[in-house]
């Protein structure tokens, strides 16, 4: 017995561990699934404290799967595991009944798994909590007393401390759609191996005072015009697809013409763009080291470009700085916050291939990425009083 509770301690403890760091990896992360979860039951007040929850709950699977592994404070920590996983298994069960949200971003971004996988884990993991908090009597600590405190102090420092960093200084494992070496236009495409959903056309009318139903190849025997009474038409899914959506979503920038212009700034030889999510960091934290970079990519003929869901509080922010005449694009609010892990995100493109990002403790290093670039100038000419640019880079492909 004792072989088995030892065995199983280590394996639900290692699990606690991992799902814990995979999470600190993006606290962000956690909060905006955490959102998803409010907004569908309508508990939009926590919203602002989805960050907060997330860091607790990140440090809590941490702390707790390694006191589980130590032995340490067993009484404690097997009612706090026993009362996770129930709730965590609610969760994934709601997830995997009602597929909203789609996953539960169990173990973050890294490593996404289905719903109903997820749900499976859950249960195997409360069956085995179960088994522990009934034979907790075998779980001995590992350690001496003094050097099992010591130990679960530093956890406790190192799991809040990793996530304090991974929230200023960016997830130390990228795993979103935007991470370096990434090209944007391949990551809007849709996947090669994509299963569209198989839809058909279904018609909705009224009979008599009566709502009826039916397909575009179904249609009832007795149909007339006067009889039926058109209420909607709608697509209804008769087969759920597979991996059928771009990596990238909503990635679309446009400026005050509202004029589409993605495919113009991603074409560009080389090109920064400054990702904000929002201004809760003050443009001052920050200010002289973007005009630094702002300045030297000027220098060096690369368009620098500010990305916001909220262009003209960006604007505004910006008005008074002495990067105040920088090119705002707007663009889909759940893309910017995808890139935008740390706000503001600094992004080095190259025809639109992700070369380096920097959080705004960073933006030092971007200048020396910089200024070893050389973009040359478009150079003007003349066709029939007609002044057009000509791409010197274009020129010389053609000649």
């Amino acid at each position: 017995m004792k072989i088995a509770v030892t065995v199983i301690r280590i394996i639900v403890g290692l699990l606690f561990v991992f799902s814990g760091l995979v999470k600190a990896n993006d606290p962000l992360g956690l909060s905006y699934k955490m959102q998803e979860f409010f907004e569908i039951w309508n508990l939009h007040q926590f919203n602002s404290w989805s960050l907060l929850m997330s860091v607790l709950m990140n440090a809590f699977e941490i702390i707790a799967g390694t006191a589980l592994i130590v032995g340490w404070r067993i009484k404690l920590f097997s009612w706090l595991l026993l009362l996770l996983i129930v709730f965590f298994t609610f969760l994934t069960g709601y997830t995997y009944i009602t597929g909203m949200p789609k996953n539960c971003g169990c173990f973050g971004d890294c490593l996404p798994i289905s719903s109903k996988t997820s749900f499976l884990k859950d249960v195997a993991l409360t069956i085995m909590i179960v088994f522990l908090f009934w034979k907790q009597k075998y779980i001995k600590p590992f350690l001496s007393n003094s050097f099992t405190t010591i130990k679960m102090i530093a956890v406790t420092i190192f799991a809040f401390g990793f996530q304090w960093y991974t929230l200023n200084y960016m997830p130390v494992v990228d795993c979103m759609p935007f991470k370096v070496g990434n090209n944007i236009p391949e990551k809007m495409k849709m996947p090669p191996n994509a299963i569209p959903d198989s839809t058909v056309i279904t018609f909705v009318y009224d009979k008599n005072g009566q709502t009826v139903e039916f397909t575009a190849t179904d249609f009832p025997a007795d149909f007339k015009v006067p009889h039926y009474k058109l209420i909607k038409r709608y697509d209804k899914i008769i087969r759920k697809g597979s991996n059928n959506e771009p990596p990238i979503k909503g990635f679309a920038l446009s400026g005050e013409s509202k004029v589409d212009s993605t495919q113009s700034v991603l074409g560009q030889p080389y090109a920064i763009a400054l990702f904000i999510e929002n201004f809760s960091i003050p443009v001052s934290k920050w200010e002289k080291e973007f005009a630094e970079v702002y300045t030297t990519a000027k220098n060096k003929n690369i368009p620098v470009y500010m990305v916001s869901s909220q262009p003209d509080v960006a604007a505004k922010e910006v008005s008074k700085t002495t990067f105040a005449d920088i090119q705002i694009f707007s663009c889909d609010f759940t893309a910017v916050r995808t890139a935008a892990r740390v706000s503001p995100n600094l992004y080095l493109l190259k025809e639109g291939t992700i070369i380096n990002k920097w959080s705004r403790h960073g933006f030092g290093s971007a200048v020396k990425s910089i200024e070893p670039i050389t973009v040359l100038p478009k150079k003007e000419v003349r066709v029939m009083d007609t002044t057009i640019n000509v791409d010197p880079i274009d020129s010389l492909n053609k000649n």
